[in-house]
């Protein structure tokens, strides 16, 4: 059986016919060509999936496993896939920091991350390392071993400290430096 569903995805206003048995994850993917979002193991337990999601009448984006949710669930809400974090071509501050502390390694796992660590700093821009462990702990990585993980989001978080800059890189005293150059100086 079909459904159409109205929502929203990285700001744009979408109306599809989906599937009742497709997941919110399997229309992101193959109906809107986000692929950013990862089918990992399709049962909620990988956490690379994970989207930001706005239900109607809610007050904030909360992290879901997209591989959950069916699609015609969707209808109505608001969707920040990995895609949507950029803004005007400028990376979220997570984004930089796990650039710059070497945070990934295959990658697989890290659209799901970014997303569950964005959720974090949204409702609690200052964690503790304990906090972001918690917040992290439905997302699963072979590789990393998480430490460089942690502190990118400590790091993002110092880098919010300061309100009237437009990313991570444009950090006072760093005028004139720009991409790697200018985070590894931060990182030092």
């Amino acid at each position: 059986m079909k459904h159409t569903i109205h929502f929203t995805v990285n700001g744009e206003p979408y109306t599809l016919d989906v599937a009742s048995h497709h997941t919110l994850l399997r229309v992101l993917r193959e109906q809107l060509v986000l692929t950013g979002t990862k089918n990992g193991c399709e049962a909620g337990e990988c956490g690379a999936c994970a989207v930001l999601l706005r239900w109607p009448g809610a007050e904030r984006f909360e992290p879901v496993n997209s591989c959950m949710i069916l699609a015609p669930e969707a209808d109505g809400a608001e969707v920040i896939t990995i895609e949507g974090l950029a803004h005007d071509s400028q990376l979220d501050p997570l984004q930089e920091a796990f650039i710059v502390t070497g945070a990934t390694q295959c990658g697989f796992c890290t659209p799901g991350i970014l997303v569950n660590a964005r959720a974090l700093l949204d409702r609690n821009p200052d964690p503790s390392e304990a906090e972001i462990r918690e917040a992290l702990v439905g997302n699963l990585c072979r590789c990393t071993g998480y430490l460089r993980i942690v502190d990118a989001v400590k790091m993002a978080a110092r880098a919010a400290d300061t309100p009237d800059k437009p990313g991570f890189f444009e950090k006072p005293g760093l005028s004139g430096l720009s991409g790697l150059s200018a985070a590894k100086e931060v990182a030092a």
